[in-house]
């Protein structure tokens, strides 16, 4: 008897595998290019600052840059200090923080436990819209809206002052906050609240004592980001905090931030190869790398106080 041997056509599904690693490849690939993209557009803007400021430090000492609170490149004598701009920008950033952080989490607390769904789902977009208004507007709105207001409490107010501009600025930075923290006080374990409430604890003991404190770590970074954030706003202080450095900082009368010092260089008559440009690359540099402090303050602030949940 004569046996017959059948050859079955090759199905498509049997290449599908050979596709599936196919496409995986180009998408890690392709995520893999993007991250060095940035990584590589972070490291030329660097490269950018420091080459630009060299000029800079061959004529100034890093001393009478940080140490120094003269600030008057166009006068003569020339003074290049920035200790002054620099607790400007400490005391505009901190009265921003003092708005933006207790009642950014306050508004996270009540989004993530006491707020229903329905709500939830209409409240956070709302809140977040705030983050998408031109911070030109802010400044509009310090200097026009909240000024007025505050010369009416306290007539020693100038028309520039450093307190409208760390309110409004807090506002802005307020729904980063929030967002933030709600994410992650949204993200505690369920069973963790049950387990404090089966022990007899009142809601509010259950925020204060349970979910918060497993919410820290994002919480700080949360912080962090917003510090960030309010160092590197213009616009909000370049038009209602003013263009005078003040010393000792008095949030009253007009200040100067770094980067309303970076403004007025740029938007000057001076031209691009002037020292002065030397001066806006070294205050960009000590801005970059005050933010990458911060960026890496915040990772370890996160890998320390993080609590893992099985």
């Amino acid at each position: 008897m004569q046996a017959t041997l059948t050859v079955l056509p090759r199905t498509p599904s049997l290449a599908a595998p050979r596709h599936r690693r196919l496409f995986e490849a180009a998408v890690r690939y392709t995520l893999l290019g993007c991250g060095l993209i940035a990584v590589l557009v972070a490291g030329l803007t660097a490269w950018t600052f420091f080459a630009g400021s060299l000029p800079f430090f061959e004529k100034v000492s890093l001393g009478e840059f940080l140490g120094s609170i003269r600030w008057a490149p166009i006068t003569v004598p020339e003074g290049y200090g920035t200790l002054a701009l620099i607790a400007d920008t400490a005391v505009i950033t901190g009265i921003s923080l003092l708005v933006a952080v207790p009642l950014g989490v306050l508004a996270a607390v009540f989004l993530s436990e006491y707020c229903s769904p329905r709500l939830r789902s209409f409240l956070k977009p709302v809140l977040e819209i705030l983050g998408g208004i031109p911070t030109v507007v802010y400044g509009f709105f310090a200097l026009r809206t909240v000024t007025p207001w505050l010369q009416e409490m306290f007539p020693s107010i100038g028309f520039w002052n450093g307190l409208s501009a760390g309110i409004v600025m807090g506002f802005m930075i307020l729904p980063l906050v929030a967002s933030l923290s709600e994410d992650v006080l949204y993200a505690v374990p369920r069973s963790l609240r049950e387990a404090a409430y089966a022990l007899g604890a009142t809601r509010g003991e259950v925020i204060l004592r349970v979910v918060l404190p497993a919410a820290m770590s994002g919480i700080g970074a949360a912080f962090i980001l917003a510090l960030s954030r309010a160092i590197g706003e213009t616009m909000i202080v370049a038009l209602a905090a003013g263009r005078t450095p003040a010393w000792p900082p008095d949030p009253t009368q007009p200040m100067m931030t770094l980067t309303t010092t970076i403004v007025n260089i740029a938007t000057g008559d001076h031209e691009a190869t002037a020292f002065i440009w030397a001066a806006l690359f070294a205050i960009g540099a000590l801005l970059f790398v005050v933010t990458l402090s911060l960026n890496i303050a915040s990772h370890f602030i996160v890998k320390r106080f993080r609590e893992l949940y099985e």
